[in-house]
């Protein structure tokens, strides 16, 4: 007599497939990441006061006193600010992931993740994903911010979308490092200083506020491969704001599009593993 074993109530196709498992349980737990802000407003505009702070101060009190090679004129800094500050505002996309991440680990909830049949890589990338939803929305913020000071794009609605698009690939990139740092440090309040000590260096150091050219000789060519300066860069020539260089006949000058998706690969590529091998290994006792 051959027994015919069912399918458990739970035991969807969906659930049955490890794939469509993880997918599932990412979503559950983007939404639950994003719920989170109605909850919380004060979390949504402390997020945007401080770009807005960075595009006021940089435009209209920096922006004089620092002169664009080839590109005169008040107006020719506040075009090629925006792209740094988008940059920048997706780079800081570190800490709310590792904030995030760090707080829940402190409360007890990755446990209580363990205890349920998730995905693991499910648990991390749904951070990530509310994340970067949460971040797109920033964006937009930053978008009409941009447009009060004078910012355009010039070569299309296309090329803009292009632009943002790696904008929020390099957010997704970021994120992933963020999970990192949050699943490795000891609380949140370390967390938020570990995720951001390191970018401020690596954000100044690069073409996002201050052109190339302007840049003493021994720092140029740091800037220039500095994956933020790749990223901005990327993002003016699409959107078609001035994008100055030290070398204009190097690689980052001449590929900025293809330098920077070779950058957010990489990075994806490095701490997307090394994110979920952490958090397993830090609920697995």
């Amino acid at each position: 007599m051959t027994a015919v074993v069912g399918r458990t109530p739970g035991d969807t196709p969906a659930r049955a497939n490890p794939v469509g498992r993880a997918v599932t349980d990412a979503g559950v737990l983007a939404w639950r990441s994003l719920k989170r802000i109605p909850r919380t407003p004060d979390m949504l505009i402390y997020a945007t006061i401080q770009p807005i702070m960075f595009v006021l101060l940089f435009a209209y009190v920096f922006g004089n006193a620092i002169p664009i090679p080839g590109f005169p004129g008040a107006r020719a800094y506040r075009e090629f600010l925006m792209s740094g500050i988008f940059a920048q505002t997706m780079a800081f996309a570190v800490a709310s992931a590792s904030v995030g991440l760090a707080d829940d680990m402190s409360k007890g909830l990755i446990d209580r993740f363990r205890s349920l049949p998730m995905a693991r890589s499910g648990v991390i990338a749904g951070r990530v994903i509310g994340d970067l939803v949460f971040n797109a929305f920033v964006m937009v913020v930053m978008v009409i911010c941009g447009f009060v000071v004078g910012w355009r794009w010039h070569n299309g609605f296309g090329q803009a979308l292009a632009a943002f698009g790696i904008l929020l690939l390099f957010a997704f990139a970021m994120l992933w490092v963020g999970a990192l740092i949050g699943l490795s440090v000891g609380g949140p309040e370390v967390a938020a200083s570990a995720g951001l000590i390191w970018l401020f260096p690596l954000t100044f150091l690069s073409n996002a506020f201050v052109p190339t050219p302007n840049l003493p000789s021994g720092l140029q060519p740091v800037a220039e491969w500095n994956p933020i300066s790749s990223i901005v860069a990327a993002c003016r020539h699409l959107f078609g704001n001035p994008s100055p260089f030290a070398s204009p006949d190097g690689f980052p000058a001449q590929h900025p599009v293809w330098l920077s998706l070779i950058w957010c690969a990489a990075i994806i590529a490095i701490f997307a593993p090394l994110a979920v091998r952490k958090y397993r290994s830090a609920t697995s006792h």
